[in-house]
């Protein structure tokens, strides 16, 4: 999958892992993400679908950090987020909120198999043992696209390693960037006071 990195991304990753600032960071991320793949989605569909991409990006915080914990780099753990969502978006019907297309599910999942086993995470159940004991919210399925499926949001041909385009449009293969020091968590999206004001 091609992902970017940046300062805020190890921001975000600081920020995460640290007590107290964690929680706040938590809930800023998942409202960008569920921002983020809800204007992929055709507008009449957004709103239907919010409580359940809210609810399953919670759940990915902490698959993040346990990929973190579990020695992958930033960068993929990140991806090992997104693969889920993938999962989730392709077992749902929701194409155009796919960051990669259906045949390279397959690929993904086979390469973070043995985090993938260890916490019971499959193509037909993202979430496995992060899933939250009440479950997420439920929201309509569109199985017709899966038909037709044009991806229109996806990047094909990196199934094979994580790409990582950084700020100055280099692309970095495998682990990705490395970290910068004395990272400032508050740096991390949603948490800086540019964003909160915009």
């Amino acid at each position: 999958m091609k992902i970017r990195q940046n300062i805020r991304h190890w921001a975000a990753k600081k920020a995460l892992t640290t007590p107290v600032v964690g929680d706040v960071a938590n809930d800023k991320l998942v409202d960008l993400h569920t921002s983020i793949f809800l204007n992929k989605a055709d507008e009449e569909r957004r709103e239907e679908r919010r409580d359940h991409l809210d609810e399953f990006f919670d759940a990915t915080m902490d698959a993040y950090v346990a990929a973190l914990e579990a020695g992958f780099t930033e960068a993929e753990a990140r991806e090992v987020t997104h693969v889920q969502a993938n999962f989730d978006f392709f077992n749902h019907g929701w194409t155009e909120m796919m960051e990669i297309p259906g045949d390279e599910l397959e690929e993904h999942y086979r390469r973070y198999e043995e985090f993938f086993a260890e916490h019971g995470i499959t193509i037909d159940d993202p979430l496995g043992d992060f899933r939250p004991v009440g479950g997420v919210a439920e929201a309509p399925e569109t199985p017709e696209r899966l038909k037709t499926a044009e991806y229109e949001n996806a990047l094909a041909g990196f199934a094979d390693d994580v790409y990582v385009e950084t700020d100055d449009g280099e692309t970095v293969v495998g682990g990705g960037t490395e970290e910068p020091e004395d990272v400032d968590p508050s740096a991390a999206p949603g948490l800086d006071e540019d964003e909160a004001s915009a």
